[in-house]
């Protein structure tokens, strides 16, 4: 069952869309107040942006002290902006572009790979100062199984593909409640 109602979904949405605009328009952003107690929950969110069914911009946090809806205006407009893996967004992109957030669980540490739910659980794995952190679409989009969800996630850290099974590497599952809009 769903933590946030399809209206949550639609404010959320539009909070990063106006983010975006806000940002790339050079004008400050005013986020509303919102009622919803799940919308004012500290938690980690990640924005990702995608034109022409193509990644174009992804970027979150784990964790956030802020309310949701000012993490996600933030990650929205680094996602646009800040992304090294792309050149800042222009203005007349934004319309072409389809937003997906995610909103992240706590961090669970796992001694055990069989606790892995591919399509479920995100993956963070550390090591040495390196850490990679794949949201749970990315093994489904891919179609991954679960060895390949822990090497990726190991050379998204810089690690070696099997770096998963060191015992000094960490590994970290997290679900997240994932939901986009209709545009681009």
């Amino acid at each position: 069952m769903s933590k946030f109602s399809i209206e949550d979904k639609k404010k959320l949405l539009q909070v990063a869309r106006e983010a975006i605009k806000s940002k790339l328009l050079n004008i400050e952003l005013t986020i509303e107040s919102f009622d919803s107690e799940t919308l004012n929950e500290c938690c980690g969110a990640f924005v990702t942006i995608k034109k022409n069914k193509q990644l174009r911009g992804c970027v979150g946090l784990l964790t956030s002290d802020l309310p949701l809806p000012e993490t996600v205006a933030r990650m929205a407009e680094s996602a646009a902006t800040m992304d090294s893996r792309f050149p800042p967004m222009k203005i007349d992109e934004l319309d072409e572009t389809k937003l997906e957030i995610s909103v992240l669980s706590p961090l669970k540490t796992i001694s055990d790979t069989k606790e892995i739910v591919v399509g479920l659980h995100g993956l963070y794995i550390s090591s040495g100062g390196r850490h990679g952190l794949l949201l749970p679409q990315v093994a489904v989009e891919n179609k991954w199984d679960e060895n390949s969800f822990l090497e990726h996630t190991c050379l998204k850290a810089c690690l070696s593909a099997h770096a998963w099974k060191d015992s000094k590497t960490t590994i970290q599952i997290f679900s997240a409640e994932i939901f986009g809009d209709k545009n681009g």
